[in-house]
């Protein structure tokens, strides 16, 4: 499935791979041109072969409540940002917040904290 292209590279896209994680699947949205590979399941290396390392795991924001769908995606990569709703334990009590999510080259993204 092809949800738009590689912000990091000139000719890849970006596609959805199922991954198995602590007996889990979870979706990783990566570049076509990002081979992984994974010996035991648990840790996933980037192959000799490979020209582009972007990806974004759907779970990335997972201990803020948020994990990611395919249209969050696209418009991530439309828009290299994206509003998302988080949630934080506090003194016994859920607290919801919005904050801005942004394109990260090492991490796939990054929350940014300490909006103007």
């Amino acid at each position: 499935m092809y949800l738009g292209k590689c912000p990091m590279c000139e000719d890849g896209s970006i596609e959805v791979r199922e991954k198995n994680v602590s007996g889990k699947k979870v979706k990783l949205f990566a570049c076509s041109n990002a081979h992984w590979y994974s010996e035991d399941g648990e840790l996933y290396e980037l192959s000799t072969h490979a020209t582009c390392d972007f990806k974004i795991w759907q779970n990335a924001l997972a201990c803020y409540g948020k994990w990611f769908t395919y249209q969050d995606i696209r418009q991530l990569l439309d828009e290299h940002e994206l509003r998302v709703t988080l949630i934080s334990k506090k003194w016994g009590k859920k607290i919801s917040y919005e904050k801005m999510v942004v394109i990260d080259p090492t991490y796939g993204v990054s929350v940014v904290w300490d909006e103007v």
